[in-house]
């Protein structure tokens, strides 16, 4: 609910000079009980022409409008002393989803929506019970391993629902990925305001794509209110996992064994640098670093540097550094695409996050629409169509994307050609992970201290960075942003089942989960962001994990209640599962024979990512089925 508030009208109408005129609109059913206000309004355009655009092509008298008749039923709510609101009826709520989204939202989505983003003004949903005394329970504990956005909230599940637990964390921080990646310009490439649990929707967001420091106190934060620092032993590695027929032995790195009935592995995918295969990695003469293990103590003013790679980490390094070196030297072996967003850098409005904090469900309705546009918005523009065989592209629809997006890097490099054509991929897009951009990314390129090399890299030498072609780059600082091993799932622990089956060697290259998080002969082993569980285009893996926490629970449920000792999924659904996402992601752009990516194993399989929609892991994930389990 939203908080009460005695500003004056002045200051009411100030703050919706910064409404989200789609959100702002849909909110207004909770006043009215209905949406026949809708009628009068031009619904938001829901294609590739508005992306971007706050307002979705809303015409501006009509924003006015908008926001007059809002401020109506603010400044009369506040009167009233802000009282509860009723629950709207559920064809206003369905019409509200119909006109934010610019479309009908098709009925698969609508209780996914309206439960997970709360739209219908009923309190959020209870998390998993467990109905067992707290003696039982005690018998129960769990151990994560992992104080990342994942492992917290998996503590934070656990603790409601009354389970003895402790989070394993390696580092001396909460936070994972976002304490880890320190490099300048670290920052969130999902909204905020939908990159953040659905429970702790923090209005407070200081940008709209917060910095990596910002997230890192959010998960302080969490920590704090929910009570989770008692539970967890920083400094503190796994090395192995051993299951003894009963429960999990969890030996440290100093030895002393956790035992657990459950253990949820919250470690990630993108938390082991990797370095390029590159002879004489070792031999550079200057500084040399992977972007995850950034070095502060190393001044990079006046430094010829040289960064290796142009993904996810490089597109953000680049623009901080580039106006503090003497040279700046890019290695770029495929180019990223890029998804025009002008607001990438901005702050958050005040009126906004007044909004946010006070309007009445402005907020849930600003994150549907946030979560829309980032679901099943672009997923179809990446599905591949049968017949289709224009290249570089999957589809018509993935060539207009493909169009749109060449339009923008043209608009950018339109005073150099010769950048132009090392910045637009040959591979069809989705095929690798697409980069949000606000322009700094060419900005940056264009300075006449940069120089973006594409010719191949041969080897790395004392004095800098030898190409194929001979030439020799030289360099006062080598930075190597050049990925994780992120196919290599759960190393380098080592994790033993039933019958002394060893998982590493069970999966070989290719790492294989039902549903992501659990694995035939490994009882009460769970994963939170395993196995194609990585999405692309299509929402904020905040919504993955808290799906599997909410499953894992579940599960735990099943035993706990059921006087059980172990589950593990049975192997031929197991089976039918990953071929069903195998045969799915063939069709998807990551999954295209001739694009190399972090998204495959060594073998070519796509191991990282989810090719469905989020409503059909949703639905997968609610409740588990005990007929899907052996259970002893």
């Amino acid at each position: 609910m939203a908080e009460r508030f005695s500003d004056d009208d002045a200051a009411i109408r100030a703050a919706l000079e910064q409404a989200h005129t789609p959100s702002l609109l849909a909110s207004l059913i909770h006043f009215t009980g209905n949406a026949d206000h809708l009628a009068g309004f031009k619904p938001p355009v829901a294609d590739l022409t508005v992306f971007g655009d706050e307002q979705q092509g809303i015409p501006i008298d009509q924003q006015e409008r908008a926001r007059a008749l809002a401020a109506e039923h603010l400044t009369r709510w506040r009167d009233a002393g802000c009282p509860d609101l009723p629950r709207p009826p559920a064809d206003a709520v369905r019409a509200a989803m119909n006109y934010v989204a610019g479309i009908e939202i098709p009925p698969a989505y609508e209780e996914f929506l309206t439960q997970e983003l709360h739209l219908d003004g009923l309190p959020q949903p209870t998390r998993v019970t467990i109905d067992a005394s707290p003696e039982v329970k005690a018998e129960w504990p769990v151990v994560i391993i992992g104080a990342g956005m994942s492992g917290l909230l998996a503590g934070v599940a656990l603790k409601q629902a009354g389970l003895p637990f402790t989070i394993v964390e390696a580092r001396d921080k909460v936070g994972g990925t976002w304490w880890a990646n320190r490099y300048p310009g670290a920052r969130v490439d999902t909204p905020n305001h939908l990159y953040s649990y659905s429970f702790e929707p923090a209005h407070e967001w200081p940008y709209r794509y917060s910095t990596a420091p910002v997230l890192q106190d959010y998960f302080e934060r969490i920590v704090e209110k929910y009570g989770l620092r008692e539970h967890i032993r920083f400094d503190t590695r796994v090395d192995c996992s051993t299951w003894n027929g009963a429960a999990w032995r969890v030996r440290l790195h100093d030895g002393e064994i956790l035992t657990a009935k459950a253990v949820i592995a919250a470690v990630g995918q993108l938390n082991r640098p990797k370095l390029p295969d590159l002879p004489g990695v070792a031999s550079f003469a200057g500084p040399a670093f992977h972007s995850a293990l950034w070095r502060d103590d190393v001044d990079l003013k006046g430094k010829r540097v040289a960064i290796i790679g142009t993904g996810a980490s490089a597109f953000q390094i680049v623009p901080e550094i580039v106006g503090q070196v003497a040279s700046l030297t890019v290695f770029q072996r495929t180019p990223p695409w890029l998804l025009p967003q002008p607001v990438y850098h901005d702050a958050v409005a005040p009126g906004k996050q007044w909004l946010l904090r006070h309007a009445p469900f402005y907020s849930n309705w600003y994150r549907f629409a946030l979560f829309w546009s980032l679901t099943e918005f672009l997923l179809p523009a990446v599905s591949k169509e049968d017949g289709w065989d224009t290249p570089g592209s999957l589809s018509p629809m993935n060539a207009e994307l493909r169009g749109f997006l060449e339009a923008s890097l043209g608009e950018q490099f339109a005073d150099r050609p010769d950048l132009l054509a090392k910045a637009i991929p040959p591979y069809a897009p989705g095929g690798k992970r697409m980069l949000v951009d606000n322009g700094v990314w060419a900005a940056a390129l264009k300075q006449d201290n940069v120089e973006l090399v594409t010719d191949p890299v041969a080897a790395i030498e004392p004095a800098g960075v030898r190409l194929a072609s001979g030439r020799l780059v030289e360099a006062d600082v080598l930075i190597y942003a050049t990925g994780f091993h992120a196919s290599e799932f759960l190393m380098p622990m080592t994790v033993t089942g039933e019958r002394g089956r060893d998982l590493h060697s069970e999966w070989g290259e290719d790492a294989r989960a039902y549903l992501g998080m659990t694995v035939p002969g490994f009882p009460n082993f769970f994963c939170i962001y395993g196995p194609n569980t990585n999405i692309v285009v299509n929402g904020s893996i905040v919504f993955f994990s808290e799906a599997s926490v909410n499953y894992i629970l579940g599960c735990l449920k099943l035993l706990v209640e059921g006087g059980a000792t172990s589950l593990s999924p049975r192997q031929d659904v197991h089976d039918a599962f990953n071929r069903r996402v195998d045969a799915a992601n063939a069709r998807m752009a990551w999954g295209a024979p001739d694009v190399s990516s972090w998204y495959k194993s060594k073998s070519g399989r796509v191991s990282q990512n989810w090719p469905f929609a989020l409503v059909d892991y949703w639905n997968a994930t609610r409740v588990p089925d005990p007929a899907e389990f052996e259970l002893r």
